[in-house]
């Protein structure tokens, strides 16, 4: 096995778990439909995808969202509660804090959208200590699209087995096998910390 030169980061689920469930439920409050409903406008639609892939801005979004719920407030206050979603996934973290101590270049690879990513810059510390960003909004495109792994690419220098992907859906996890890169396929942190163990990378 290739000793990988630099490691890229999944978001959600592997560093950050996330629940639209509990934005939904905080909105509910101050819009005219339940909990349920919200979370169908917001959880992987088709108006979130058209965010999540830069088609339309913030403004924009929320105007959507507000037309759709009847939300009563303005976009900071929508923007605090959308994006408050998050909860750290501890031994990933640290995971990524030992690789950085070690010298490996780091990078994060997802699939978001900026209230999302200001929210998390704000809030968790670890999030500044990245190498770079591959956003799906500033790319206009979602995993698994190839583009987007071509950013990966061009934005760390690195190519095939010097590579490592971690993420926690198997269809972007084979995008990345299939440009040469090593992959793993996250379900549980211990299992992803004795994998890239065995790269050599924590030796």
């Amino acid at each position: 096995m290739v000793k990988p030169k630099a490691v890229v980061f999944d978001l959600g689920k592997v560093l950050l778990h996330f629940d639209f469930a509990i934005a939904a439920s905080n909105l509910a409050a101050r819009c005219n439909r339940s909990a349920r409903d919200l979370q169908e406008l917001l959880d992987q639609s088709p108006l979130l995808h058209r965010y999540e892939t830069g088609l339309i801005t913030t403004e924009r979004f929320f105007a959507e969202c507000q037309r759709l719920s009847g939300f009563r407030g303005d976009l900071t206050e929508f923007g605090a509660i959308f994006a408050d979603i998050f909860t750290p996934i501890d031994p990933i973290i640290h995971l990524h804090s030992d690789l950085r101590s070690r010298g490996v270049p780091t990078y994060i690879f997802s699939n978001t959208n900026p209230l999302a990513v200001g929210h998390i810059r704000r809030r968790f510390e670890f999030f500044e200590h990245f190498d770079g960003y591959i956003f799906s909004f500033e790319h206009g495109a979602m995993k698994p699209e190839p583009r987007l792994c071509e950013a990966v690419e061009h934005l760390s220098g690195c190519r095939g087995d010097g590579l490592l992907y971690i993420d926690d859906r198997s269809e972007n996890v084979a995008a990345g096998r299939l440009r040469g890169w090593q992959t793993i396929l996250h379900m549980r942190p211990p299992e992803t910390i004795e994998a890239v163990r065995k790269t050599g990378l924590l030796a």
